[in-house]
């Protein structure tokens, strides 16, 4: 009775799953907006924060509750721009005290004035006072004035017997706020690369495909990336196509035939002419590649491993399969097309779970170095930051990295300047920022032979309908007149 419904049961326990990785996958790739982010830290941070201090403020009657809205929106202010002006524990439990004991004198010194009520203490020249105190001091102690205002004036409200424990208050809460902040920002959200994005972790073993004079290039370009990991390791494949063995068998067997010493078989045919010509054309393709590996070894300095098989299955299977079975998390592919457009193969391994890396080159030589390079930005995300990634791991600290963005209106701007910078500072190497008002073809084509690399997305993903409508950046770029890295990010 229940054989029947085991085989239910666990197909719908592995959708459940298959749903649950898709939907963590895509939890990942929107946190990893600094945006995104920030407004999640917001909703975490700050009422929980508020949480405790009111629940503090509960067993201890001394803590007014009159603390806590210059308190949450000087709290709010760190977590929501945390590399802003202001966002520093010491103006923000500076400001706080500083607005509270503006407050604090200006009830001393009103109380004292012969105009003055004495109570409440939130008076017409008491407010003047306070304010006059907290633009004066916050100006010239350079520290986060909208909080200190509302501590300023709230003190004016509190009870004349806590005007004391209220600025007491104002500076153990504000400092408790400021200690979580700061072990936020240093642990967390300035390594948040570290734990994000899957760059930084992987991609030291690299796999390439080479075919032709390109090929070559790919892989120079592949052991610059893998060098810059302690564990990275290259791994070079040729895949014999069928067509080469015929033609060689062809070659042996009508070799065989002019030499009547050949050995003939059962069936009256002059050895076997398959198996000889699939060795043959396997070493001779093992001999070039151990060549290409030994000058990887010695101009880079990288492990290098040569791997030779069979088209049989398909060249995009069976890089797919040299790639799982060699351990790696990144194939460089030389760049080909067909009719056009990427070939067939491109296509495949794009369509693929792992990062691809296609390599055009826009140079003959062979023996040179990436130091200036240049990364066209469309969108934050795991893909923009894989771009960045790669482009310090070719250029070196030493090198010149540049970053940019096309706009549409002037309007954008500040929002595609503020992008860009929280995209580099996740790196500790110098980045130039670019946001230009020209299109992307225009602005490559009058700056891109100033730079050895432009790295580009392969827009994998986004819809096919907005690569119809907007074509991928290294569609339209095809006469740049240098060398080109375009990253598609698989499914992790």
């Amino acid at each position: 009775m229940f054989e029947g419904w085991r085989p239910r049961l666990w197909s719908a326990w592995r959708r459940v799953r298959r749903i649950e990785r898709r939907e963590l996958q895509e939890f990942k790739n929107w946190v990893e907006h600094t945006g995104n982010l920030l407004h999640l830290s917001v909703l975490a941070f700050v009422p929980l924060l508020i949480a405790f201090v009111t629940y503090v403020s509960q067993v201890s009657q001394e803590v007014s509750f009159l603390l806590f809205p210059p308190l949450a929106s000087g709290t709010y202010t760190l977590f929501a721009n945390p590399e802003s002006k202001y966002a520093s524990p010491v103006r923000f439990v500076g400001g706080l005290t500083a607005g509270a004991l503006c407050g604090l004198f200006a009830v001393r010194t009103t109380g004292l004035l012969p105009w003055a009520t004495g109570s409440p203490a939130a008076t017409a020249a008491s407010a003047a006072v306070a304010i006059f105190a907290v633009g004066t001091v916050t100006w010239a102690a350079d520290v986060e004035a909208p909080s200190a205002f509302s501590a300023g004036l709230l003190t004016l409200v509190a009870d004349y017997g806590e005007v004391v424990p209220y600025v007491l208050g104002i500076l153990v809460a504000s400092s408790f706020v400021a200690g979580v902040f700061y072990a936020w920002r240093e642990l967390f959200y300035d390594r948040r690369a570290q734990y994000l994005y899957q760059t930084t972790k992987g991609d030291d073993h690299v796999l390439v495909p080479v075919v032709g004079d390109q090929g070559r290039e790919a892989a120079l370009f592949a052991a610059h990336l893998a060098a810059a990991h302690e564990a990275g390791k290259v791994v070079l494949l040729d895949v014999v196509a069928d067509e080469d063995v015929a033609a060689a068998e062809d070659a042996i067997a009508a070799e065989r035939a002019a030499d009547g010493n050949a050995p003939v078989d059962s069936d009256g045919a002059i050895g076997d002419a398959t198996a000889d010509a699939r060795e043959q054309v396997a070493g001779q393709a093992a001999m070039r590649l151990e060549r290409l590996a030994s000058r990887i070894r010695t101009q880079v300095g990288v492990p290098c491993e040569v791997v030779v098989a069979s088209a049989a299955s398909g060249r995009t299977n069976v890089t797919l399969r040299a790639a799982e079975e060699a351990n790696c998390d990144l194939v460089v592919a030389p760049y080909e097309e067909s009719h056009g457009s990427l070939s067939p193969y491109l296509k495949g391994l794009f369509d693929a779970p792992i990062d691809v890396v296609v390599f055009r080159s826009g140079d003959e030589e062979l023996d040179r170095a990436w130091r200036r390079v240049l990364v066209a930005v469309g969108r934050p995300g795991d893909t923009a930051h894989a771009m960045l990634d790669f482009a310090t791991r070719v250029a070196g600290r030493a090198g010149t990295l540049a970053v940019c963005h096309c706009i549409d209106a002037e309007n954008q701007r500040r929002r595609a300047e503020a992008m860009l910078a929280n995209l580099v500072e996740t790196f500790d190497v110098g980045f130039e920022t670019r946001v230009s008002r020209a299109s992307i073809e225009r602005f490559l084509g009058a700056n891109a032979t100033q730079y050895d690399l432009v790295v580009v997305g392969a827009s994998t993903d986004r819809s096919a309908a907005s690569r119809f409508l907007a074509p991928p950046t290294f569609e339209r770029v095809t006469d740049v007149e240098t060398d080109v890295a375009i990253v598609h990010r698989g499914s992790h």
